[in-house]
């Protein structure tokens, strides 16, 4: 029995759904394969989207046209914008999810996307024929033929769960592991190796304490993650809790690292260091006699919490007897402990810009199967993954992202550029041109190229033109506008800010930082007038706050953007396929291996490459008679 698609993805995790709605979104027959279908987009880890970083990789998705950004808002029980105290560069929007919802709506999305089939079952063999991704082959001897495949198959590859001493194959609690396709890539030629990652605890609330806990609120504003006006926030939301570890807690923990799988050689593995199990903080950070805990409820209505920063794969009874050391969970039950898991990768240097592998032609690889760790960072893997299938399938240009234009932009050149020794996850100072890259204007920057491809929706690109145009009315009414001394003397001597001499444009005034936008305008009766009359009610805040972003930081947006274009051009300079890197001796030893492994794109690309100096890069510059 076969069956034929255009393209098939296999997973149906954050990278694989937003791989099939893309793929299918732009006009190709679509089939995404899971091993159960109840467990859609499920929420592995915490229950949450966004971040530090991963925040702007969610916004850009949801500018592209993708869907994690329209799930989260309405699966949503808090939001927060982090960072709200530094500058507009690092603002980064974070929500709770309800878990069962958030896997819920997804799947709705997912049936009805047309052109999209779904099937349950496991993938055994990738089918390849003459250097080409041909199909897929499944445990239950069924064997879909396609044009192109999109790996996505997350923790499950070769998955294995340690608590303590217990080990446990699964891609997941209580969910198989899959077998067959890491092996027959590895046969193929494809380097590959094991990572791990953790969870923590889950904890039944009815048995926390409370008053022993410090509240934590969201924020009751207009933020959210859609650009889309129609998308809201729509579930009761919820606050968060924190705790704190104690030296009791240390104590006990520090008893159970001869048990600890991380420690007595039970993994092997490198796990990831920005997210480490509590074991490896009292370790690392053996001076700190108190670590902070996030209790974050699992859903709308659920007793269930997540017990963020308490990751572990310690014994059972060593995870309970810690957490009974804090006042709080005193009483503590539990609903399942924490556990690490293993689990096979591919070295993501193997593969192109548009995450097609260099060595199977319409074969592409998204998510945590590219050493990637986080909900975010393999949505936007999957949702480059499945436009470059689609695209090919079509016969159409590949879709790619630039540094200076996407955060995903930046993780798919650190990943194909660099490759990764630990699951790699974002940060704003992975980006050099973060000010260009704030999460305020995603829409901005990507819509109109997820436009251009047929994955923005025409009422998507008329909500981001309507946007620009009435941003840009309100920062040329205050370019234009000019405020008499007088008319603001009462009101700055108000606020501490030293009075005018003279009258200005509205725009210098508004520089000052601890003046905005809405303090001006109840005290300017025109500003407030053309903002009630010419600003679109349901967006106004969002507009304002756009406007005044870049009237504040114009000089900063305008010098980035000049530093940008200068280092860019050396992207502009192809590379692939013109040096036989082997035979230029001028070149180091070191720079030949890793040209000759990476065979980058440009030399803007190669310049990136660890071990790379600016003298290699020189050569090549003289190679190519520049």
């Amino acid at each position: 029995m076969k069956f034929s698609y255009d393209v098939i993805v296999i997973g149906a995790g954050h990278a694989g759904c937003e791989a099939a709605h893309a793929a299918a979104r732009l006009g190709v027959s679509t089939l995404l394969i899971t091993i159960d279908m109840n467990k859609i987009a499920q929420m592995s880890c915490n229950p949450a989207v966004g971040g530090i970083a991963k925040g702007q990789i969610v916004r850009e998705i949801d500018a592209l046209g993708g869907m994690m950004g329209v799930v989260t808002d309405q699966s949503a029980i808090q939001f927060r914008m982090l960072n709200r105290s530094k500058g507009p560069a690092v603002w980064s929007p974070r929500a709770q999810s309800d878990r069962m919802a958030f896997s819920r709506i997804w799947r709705e999305v997912l049936e009805h996307t047309q052109g999209l089939s779904m099937w349950q079952d496991s993938v055994t063999e990738i089918l390849i024929e003459d250097g080409k991704a041909r199909g897929v082959r499944t445990a239950l001897g069924v064997t879909f033929e396609a044009k192109c495949v999109v790996l996505t198959a997350g923790t499950f590859l070769g998955g294995l769960m340690h608590i303590g001493p217990v080990k446990i194959e699964g891609g997941r609690v209580a969910e198989p592991a899959s077998h067959g396709v890491t092996e027959q890539l590895a046969a193929y030629g494809f380097r590959t190796d094991r990572m791990k990652t953790g969870t923590p605890v889950r904890i039944d609330g009815r048995s926390v304490n409370w008053d022993l806990t410090t509240l934590q609120e969201g924020d009751d504003d207009f933020h959210k993650f859609s650009f889309l006006p129609s998308v809201h926030r729509i579930m009761r939301q919820r606050p968060c809790h924190t705790v704190y570890t104690n030296e009791h807690t240390h104590e006990i923990l520090r008893k159970g690292l001869p048990e600890s799988p991380l420690y007595n050689g039970q993994i092997q593995s490198i796990g990831p260091r920005y997210c480490p199990s509590i074991e490896t903080k009292i370790v690392t950070f053996a001076d700190k006699t108190e670590h902070q805990l996030f209790l974050e409820p699992e859903g709308e209505l659920t007793t269930e919490y997540y017990l963020n920063g308490f990751s572990s794969s310690l014994p059972i009874n060593i995870q309970i007897e810690a957490l009974e050391s804090i006042p709080a969970l005193k009483d503590v039950q539990i609903f399942r402990p924490g556990y690490a898991i293993e689990y096979d990768f591919f070295d993501p240097t193997q593969l192109l810009h548009t995450l097609e592998t260099k060595l199977v032609e319409g074969l592409y690889f998204a998510g945590q199967v590219n050493g990637t760790t986080g909900y975010e960072e393999a949505a936007g893997q999957g949702l480059v993954a499945g436009v470059n299938a689609a695209l090919k399938v079509k016969g159409e240009i590949p879709f790619t992202l630039a540094r200076d234009e996407a955060y995903i932009g930046v993780l798919i050149d650190d990943l194909v550029t660099k490759g990764v020794d630990e699951p790699y996850r974002m940060f704003t100072s992975r980006a050099e041109y973060r000010i260009l890259l704030r999460q305020d204007d995603a829409d901005m920057r990507l819509t109109p190229k997820g436009h251009a491809i047929g994955l923005a929706a025409d009422v998507r690109y008329e909500a981001m033109l309507s946007k620009r145009r009435q941003r840009d009315a309100l920062i040329e009414f205050i370019d234009n506008y000019h405020v008499k001394a007088a008319q603001v003397e009462e009101f700055l001597i108000s606020v501490g800010e030293p009075p005018l001499k003279q009258g200005v444009r509205l725009r210098d005034l508004l520089l000052r930082p601890a003046l905005s936008i809405e303090k001006l305008r109840a005290v300017i009766p025109a500003l407030n007038d053309f903002i009630e009359s010419d600003i679109e009610e349901r967006r106004r805040e969002e507009i304002i706050e756009c406007a005044e972003i870049l009237v504040k930081y114009q000089g900063y947006i305008e010098r980035e953007r000049q530093n940008a274009d200068k280092l860019t051009r050396l992207d502009e300079l192809k590379l692939k396929g013109k040096i036989d890197y082997e035979s230029v001796k001028a070149l180091s030893t070191e720079a030949r291996q890793k040209l000759t492994r990476i065979d980058p794109e440009t030399i803007g690309q190669a310049s990136r490459i660890p071990g790379i100096s600016p003298a290699d890069i020189n050569i090549l510059l003289l190679l190519l008679g520049r």
